[in-house]
This record gives structure tokens, C-alpha cells and sequence, in this order.
């Protein structure tokens, strides 16, 4: 049973009254007031779209300039990664092949001079280095011995001739006792006979006088040919002898210098390119900025067994005394170039395990192009297949260089290979 007292009454009394007895006037409208609010309500929403537009503007623009500072970075990138290179050209075909080869020089007529007689050396006229014309005295030999065998030989030659003249008178005086029949038959031709021996006996003498007299004329020593004394062995007083019982000895030596010849030992694989008649250069160290001209003469047609080489003579004027006999030269001997080659430069070169490769740039990509070498000249090789004139060539390539690479071209070199 609920029991309301007077109080709480009364209070419910006053909370219900008091909104009747405390309503508060608002204030009258304005008549403006309804066409500003939605005003206020579009420019809001205007505002509201501006700002979405420009933030989405905004976010488009930085998500663009991000986009391309990508894409300029990658472009970058990826042309930095593209490396640079030098090329050259191939020199078309491939010069004369040339080898270098030692050389001896030799007199083209090289000889020693002997006495042809025994005796002392009396005088000498020419030392080494003289340069003598055929016929020139070079010195003189005093031959006692001989003298006096000549003297006796004249002296025999004169007894010998007395007696065939003493049997010729015989012999004239029988053949008329014979006609008269004072004699026998017999003894006119013994007369006959000994007249006959008597001749032959004074030949004898007189072809000694002339081989002693030839002798004697060996005592005057001269050249036998227009050259260069090389070599004096001998002096006033030494003793001369004609080799009779021992060894010759050799007064002087003499070379004809004007002309002289040059043999080469010209190895095995490169025989079948001489030729005679050729003409091949000629240097030495004595002075290497000389080029002597010399001509193939002969060959020896044969390969010695030995040094599987084949023999050259070279001859060479020698009229300036350009070359000294016994010289050691240098034969530059051409060879003729191989055809369909070209020569590249030896720093073009990749050694790989497949083979050899150079690198070939074509529409700004590398290909690894295998070749075949022909000969190696040092600092270039000549190249008979895998190549052409046309082809770009990739100077110094790196060894990690492979097929597919792309590569930027820095201005070519000259074409031709040094």
C-alpha cells in the first residue's frame, strides 16, 4: 500500500507546474532566416568537395611523380648498366707475311793465297784491309834453292842440246855412208835412234828450265782477283814452304767484298714459299735503320735432316760497303699472304673454353664470334675465317663479356689494325 505524505506532494505539484509558470519567449524570426540556412549548406558542401578534389588531386600528383621517379631511375639505371666500349674495324686481307731470319754473310769469292814455291819471305806489300786489284804484288820470296836448280837445269839443257845436235850431225853422216854402202844398215839406224834419244833428252831439259823458271816466277805473290786483304799470316824472314811434307802454310787472305752472299736456314714449313729470284730485305743490328736490297740466287732444293731446314743463298751488292763479310744480318723474307684473311689487333682477343672469340657489336649487341687464326705477327694475328672487313670488333674486351650483351659505341678508331 503506497503512502503519499504531503511533502513529496507538494513537490510533485511544483516539478509538474513549473515548466507551465517558467516558459521562456523566443525571440521573433527573422524573415531571411529560412533562405540562408541552405546557403550555408551548399557552401559547405562545396567547400567540402573542393577539398576532397584538391586532396585527391593531390594524391593522384604524388603517386604520378612517384610512378615516373621510378621509372627515371629504372631508365637510369639501366642505361648506366650499359657499358661502354671501343671498337675497330679488321684491316681487309692480310699483308705479305713476313719472317725474320739470321743470316752469315760470306765474300763472293773468298780465298787463301799459298806460295807456290819454298823459300824466305824477302818483302811484303799489302797488310789487312788493303784493297788490291788482280795482278797487284803482295809480296816477295827469296828461293836460294831454287836458283841453283835452275842454273843447273839451264846448264843440262845446254850439254843435252849439244848432244842432240853432236847426233844429229851423226846420224845426217851414216844416212850418206849408208847410200854408199860404207856402212851396215844396222849401225846407220842406231845413229838414227840415238839422234832421236838426244831430241826427246833436250825436251826434257827445256820443260824443266820452264817449270823452274815458272817456279822462280812464283816468288812475286799477287791477287788473283780485284778485293780485300782480310788476313796477313806471315813476315820478313819467316820460311815458306809449299805444303811438302806438312800443311800449307797461308800468307794472306783475300775476299772479294764488291758482292757478297748470304745463306739462310729457312725452316721446313715455309720452304715451299721460296722462290729464286725474289727480292728480300736486309737488316743488322750495327745500324738497323739501313734496308738492304738482296736477291734469292739458289736454294739448296733439298731439307737437311738435321735442322729440318732448307738452305738460301742471298746474294747482295755490296759496292758501298754496306756489309762486312761475316756479318751476322737479319733476311726479312716475305711470304705470300693467305687469301679471303683479315688482321685484327692481338687485344681483341678472348681465350675461352669453347675456343677463340672476339667480340662483334652489331646493332649495339655483342656476339661472341669464334675465329680461326693464321698467323701470329705479335701485336697483330691474321685471321683466316670468322671475320670480314665489315665487322666491329670489340677493343680490350673484358673477360665477362658474353653474347647478348648490350653495349654503347664510342667513336671508332681507325680503320686498320697497326
Amino acid at each position: 500500500m503506497e503512502i503519499t505524505t504531503t511533502r513529496e506532494s507538494d513537490e510533485k505539484a511544483t516539478y509538474t507546474a513549473a515548466p507551465v509558470n517558467h516558459v521562456v519567449a523566443e525571440p521573433p524570426s527573422s524573415p531571411n532566416a529560412s533562405v540562408r540556412e541552405p546557403e550555408r549548406r551548399k557552401g559547405a558542401m562545396f567547400v567540402g568537395i573542393t577539398l576532397i578534389v584538391l586532396l585527391g588531386g593531390a594524391i593522384i600528383y604524388g603517386m604520378r611523380s612517384r610512378a615516373t621517379a621510378e621509372d627515371d631511375l629504372k631508365r637510369s639505371t639501366a642505361a648506366a648498366a650499359i657499358p661502354f666500349v671501343n671498337v675497330i674495324h679488321p684491316s681487309g686481307g692480310s699483308a705479305a707475311q713476313e719472317i725474320v731470319l739470321p743470316g752469315n754473310t760470306q765474300a763472293f769469292t773468298d780465298t787463301p793465297i799459298y806460295a807456290r814455291t819454298n823459300g824466305y819471305l824477302k818483302r811484303w806489300y799489302v797488310d789487312i784491309g788493303s784493297h788490291v786489284r788482280k795482278g797487284q804484288l803482295l809480296a816477295e820470296i827469296e828461293t836460294p834453292e831454287l836458283d841453283q836448280q835452275l842454273q843447273q837445269a839451264e846448264a843440262d839443257l845446254k850439254s843435252a842440246e849439244a848432244n842432240m845436235q853432236l847426233a844429229q850431225t851423226t846420224s845426217v853422216r851414216w844416212q850418206s855412208l849408208l847410200e854408199k854402202h860404207a856402212v851396215s844398215k844396222q849401225e846407220t839406224d842406231q845413229m838414227v835412234s840415238d839422234y832421236a834419244a838426244r831430241q826427246a833428252n833436250y825436251a826434257a831439259s827445256q820443260a824443266n828450265v820452264r817449270r823452274l823458271k815458272e817456279l822462280q816466277g812464283y816468288e812475286h805473290v799477287t791477287a788473283p782477283f780485284d778485293g780485300t786483304i782480310t788476313a796477313r799470316n806471315t813476315d820478313i824472314g819467316a820460311l815458306i814452304g809449299t805444303g811438302s811434307g806438312a800443311a800449307p802454310r797461308e800468307l794472306f787472305h783475300l775476299a772479294a767484298v764488291g758482292r757478297l752472299r748470304i745463306y739462310v736456314a729457312v725452316p721446313e714449313v715455309y720452304a715451299d714459299s721460296v722462290r729464286d729470284g725474289e727480292k728480300v730485305s736486309i737488316t743488322q743490328d750495327a745500324d738497323p735503320k739501313t734496308v738492304i736490297t738482296g736477291t734469292i740466287s739458289r736454294n739448296s732444293s733439298a731439307i737437311d735432316q738435321t735442322s729440318r731446314t732448307l738452305n738460301v743463298q742471298v746474294d747482295v751488292d755490296n759496292s758501298k760497303g754496306q756489309l762486312l763479310p761475316g756479318a751476322y744480318v737479319f733476311v726479312h723474307l716475305k711470304l705470300p699472304a693467305a687469301s679471303h684473311t683479315v688482321t685484327i689487333p692481338s687485344n681483341t682477343l678472348l681465350f675461352r673454353a669453347e675456343g677463340l672469340r672476339v667480340g662483334v657489336v652489331r646493332d649495339g649487341v655483342v656476339q661472341l664470334a669464334p675465329i680461326t687464326i693464321g698467323h701470329d705477327f705479335g701485336a697483330t694475328v691474321e685471321v683466316t675465317s670468322g671475320l670480314t672487313s665489315n665487322d666491329t670488333i670489340v677493343l680490350d674486351p673484358s673477360d665477362s663479356l658474353t653474347s647478348g650483351t648490350k653495349v654503347e659505341v664510342n667513336a671508332p678508331q681507325q680503320k686498320g689494325a697497326e
